[in-house]
């Protein structure tokens, strides 16, 4: 114990651990940098870009958490979740419903699909116990056939559609739907809309007012609420004084709404995990073996989080389709595991530890490298095509790198274990 104290308050022994702990977001803040450098895009630019793919992507991030805290791992299977919404998206323009009424009965036919899948994804992942992302990924994969399917032969022919969806002279959904014609482009991001420095103030004096609130009740300390509202009061006068960071940010709008969605389930994330039911996805993910014993139906418990993943997954594909104008029918749920998997990792989250800090800090990372990746492939090789296999080749090798430290810790972890077991018998 002596020991476990002198290095909890040794500043390189904490360096260390900490580079240890966060080494692929250390990597990927140098590469962002460097190719943000490289690209040679104006900075106005890229952070217009960044804030428009964090509004239709972070929703989706935010989903993985609940499965992780649970111990399951990458939930992969979001991607079934997509497919859910996609259905829901495909039936409202189908029905000729427009604005957010058509996105609220797209959610609202999202809820029981995605619900229902999410159970049984769960019931799959408890026979395959400790390989749950490798098999949330393989479900995936299967679950795409079976959605080929449904939208190329049942879609159309036998559960008739409107020519408005379907492809003329043939059976099966059209390849390519647009959103624009029937109003449902944009409509969630387009209810409210304000330009990225009256956003940032407003928030910040939110921040501070709550932190001031919960302070006054005893929610949180002296320390906390000084660095919460200091953080609020610092970034505002940042961008108010200092020219340069008005100009970056001068010209972005922020889609509030969409935001304000973000910001529920990041309070859904907190919430939960202090009921009783977040308690049970706590114990769970620590050890199955102790919270079975504790009276808790450990199977029941991983069903619940991956039907709520799945559920959140899906609904953050309806906002990820809605800006983006035209869903592509076949293959706009392919990547959607992959790269929120990819960009929870990159944040410092682990396949048993996740965080909303971790996932928002991630979706940046990794989208500024996908908004520059093309611009610096050229620089560097003379062909903009490399910064598009860069982008998939990075998704797979944090991926990888990720299963390669859990697995490293994992067993490092059980040496340690081992001699103390032996010892005791």
């Amino acid at each position: 114990m002596a020991e476990l104290h002198v290095k909890k308050h040794d500043p390189k022994a904490a360096l260390r651990a900490n580079l240890r702990e966060y080494i692929v977001t250390y990597v990927f803040l140098a590469m962002s940098i460097a190719f943000v450098l490289l690209s040679g895009r104006t900075l106005p630019d890229i952070f217009s870009q960044v804030v428009g793919r964090l509004s239709r992507n972070l929703f989706i991030v935010l989903a993985l958490i609940i499965p992780i805290i649970a111990g399951m791992g990458i939930n992969f299977a979001i991607t079934i979740g997509a497919m859910a919404a996609q259905v829901g998206l495909m039936l409202s323009i189908n029905w000729n419903l427009e604005g957010v009424p058509g996105l609220l009965a797209a959610a609202g036919i999202t809820l029981p699909l995605a619900a229902f899948f999410g159970f049984l994804i769960g019931s799959l992942l408890n026979k395959m116990k400790g390989q749950e992302t490798i098999g949330s990924l393989i479900l995936g994969y299967f679950a795409n056939g079976a959605y080929q399917l449904l939208f190329l032969f049942i879609f159309g022919s036998i559960i008739p559609l409107s020519d408005k969806v379907t492809i003329v002279g043939a059976s099966g959904v059209a390849n390519t739907l647009n959103l624009m014609g029937g109003g449902l482009y944009m409509a969630l991001d387009k209810v409210w809309s304000l330009p990225f420095d009256t956003a940032l103030y407003a928030v910040s004096a939110l921040i501070a007012l709550s932190a001031g609130a919960l302070y006054l009740v005893k929610k949180i300390s002296l320390k906390r609420l000084i660095v919460l509202a200091g953080s609020a009061v610092l970034f505002s006068l940042l961008v108010l004084l200092v020219p340069a960071f008005n100009r970056i940010v001068r010209g972005t709008s922020v889609p509030m709404v969409t935001f304000l969605l973000v910001a529920l389930l990041c309070v859904f994330n907190v919430v939960i995990m202090r009921t009783r039911l977040g308690q049970k996805f706590r114990a769970v993910g620590q050890s199955r073996a102790v919270a079975n014993a504790s009276g808790i139906n450990v199977n029941r418990v991983r069903i619940i989080a991956i039907m709520l993943s799945t559920v959140l997954a899906g609904w953050g594909q309806i906002i990820f389709i809605q800006n983006l104008g035209t869903l592509q029918t076949y293959s706009a749920h392919e990547m959607v595991g992959l790269y929120a998997g990819a960009s929870i990792l990159v944040g410092g989250a682990s396949l048993n530890r996740a965080t909303n800090t971790q996932a928002i800090v991630g979706t940046i990372l990794f989208h500024i490298l996908f908004t520059v990746s093309q611009d610096a492939g050229k620089t560097l090789f003379g062909n903009p095509n490399v910064g598009e296999f860069f982008r998939v080749f990075i998704a797979y090798g944090v991926i990888a790198v990720a299963l390669v430290m859990h697995t490293w810790r994992a067993n490092a972890a059980w040496q340690k274990k081992s001699p103390l077991q032996g010892a005791a018998r």
